[in-house]
């Protein structure tokens, strides 16, 4: 959601700012449905206060016993009683008009995103690693089912395309990334490990910007709950309508959950394999800040995301998405790339972005400083530290061998006691 206030204060910068995100063409309407939501108000008060008044004098009048006063006040209230519905009436029409488009509208970007129409806009920040230099490269599908340990057909006779069986040793491995990666986070990093709900409600979902515009994107129960698409929802949702002492920042949670999508604009996009798929695991990060700590703890959260690819040793590069390339709810985002082999290029394994006070408005959530009256909204983060399935593909293609074996990574031997290896006596 959008301050009004800075919209009828800097038009221009929003107008450019929504441009550069695709959406522009929405301040001049924006404008004057608050100017007659506004004049609404003010009519309205002072039509409520002209009523109160000629009541009082009808009180008067009958004490006095003046019945034709009496008679003239109370028509003059009946025409103030439907002059009053007409303004609230017409505040309510408005309010609600230019709420539906405030939250249709995306995040305006920092001054320091680049401008750009799409992922070809991009600017690489670094590279990290060498790619792999392995001869006639497999892809994770061929090599996971040569070790019959990676059943598509399985899963789409009960479910259906894009969802995946992992058996044995595959299955492990995974187990073993996300508590690898739940771990450094925690005990590293300092992020507060929560087991949060997977069903959220309209109010979860509005607040971390995920409705009305992404609604065909997530999938939905009987009962009008939403399936997450990403823990981020019920993370950022901790503290909606909250007030959170000042003192107590930064909160910074992690969660390793199921995350569901329906993918519902990717038809035809990475059909096959595990890059794309209705159901997920994922280790996200989120921060919640004070404002003008937010791009501060956005490089920070960058960094621990970058940790988990480092300690795993694959090769990656950090991206800063453009302007046209960012998401509806971000400010600034950072793209994490990791190699994969057998497509010969970098494949998005996390996206970490500030979302400034976006979300917090549309959920309410503030922050007040010990001793004062005021109340801030607060700034809120999040980011893929990481997505569970892509780091797997990820190392059986760069951890691959001639002989069809994935190699298990150093950092993951703690957690697979006695195997280096997935497939042979490994």
């Amino acid at each position: 959601m959008h301050d009004i206030r800075a919209i009828r204060e800097t038009p221009e910068l929003y107008e450019k700012a929504w441009a550069a995100k695709g959406s522009s063409g929405k301040v001049a309407e924006i404008l004057e449905l608050d100017a007659k939501l506004r004049a609404a108000q003010t009519a309205g008060q002072a039509a409520q206060a002209e009523r109160n008044e000629a009541s009082k004098k009808i009180g008067q009048a009958k004490a006095q016993k003046d019945e034709a006063e009496v008679t003239r006040l109370m028509a003059h209230v009946e025409v103030l009683k439907k002059t009053l519905e007409e303004h609230t009436e017409t505040e309510r029409a408005s309010g609600e008009a230019l709420r539906t488009i405030l939250a249709a509208l995306p995040n305006i970007p920092l001054p320091d995103v680049p401008q750009g129409a799409d992922e070809h806009d991009n600017v690489e920040v670094r590279r990290w690693g060498e790619p792999s230099a392995i001869a006639n490269p497999k892809d994770h599908v061929d090599i996971g089912e040569a070790l019959g340990l990676l059943d598509f057909e399985a899963a789409a006779r009960m479910s259906g395309a894009r969802f995946v069986v992992l058996k044995g040793q595959l299955a492990r491995l995974e187990r073993a990334i996300g508590q690898f990666m739940l771990d450094l986070q925690t005990q590293e990093h300092g992020y507060l490990e929560v087991a949060p709900p997977l069903l959220v409600n309209d109010a979860a979902a509005y607040g971390t910007d995920k409705l009305p515009k992404f609604a065909e994107d997530l999938f939905r129960t009987t009962d009008g709950r939403w399936l997450i698409s990403t823990s981020e929802m019920s993370l950022a949702a901790l503290v909606m309508d909250q007030i959170v002492a000042e003192e107590e920042l930064p909160l910074r949670v992690t969660a390793l959950t199921p995350c569901f999508r329906s993918e519902a604009g990717a038809s035809g996009r990475d059909t096959r394999g595990m890059i794309r798929q209705h159901q997920f695991n994922k280790v996200e990060l989120v921060s919640i800040v004070a404002p003008e700590t937010s791009e501060e703890e956005h490089e920070r959260m960058v960094g621990c995301a970058e940790t988990v690819l480092k300690r795993l040793e694959l090769p990656f590069r950090t991206v800063l998405l453009c302007t046209g390339d960012m998401g509806f709810g971000a400010r600034k985002t950072y793209d994490l790339e990791v190699w994969l082999p057998s497509q010969g290029k970098y494949r998005e394994i996390s996206s970490c972005s500030n979302c400034g006070d976006f979300q917090a408005r549309r959920m309410d959530a503030r922050t007040k400083k010990a001793g004062e009256k005021g109340t801030r909204f607060l700034h809120t983060l999040n980011g893929s530290g990481l997505a569970v399935g892509r780091t797997l593909v990820a190392i059986m293609e760069n951890y691959q061998d001639e002989g069809g074996r994935i190699a298990i990574p150093q950092a993951l031997h703690r957690y697979l006691p006695g195997m280096t290896h997935i497939g042979g006596e490994g």
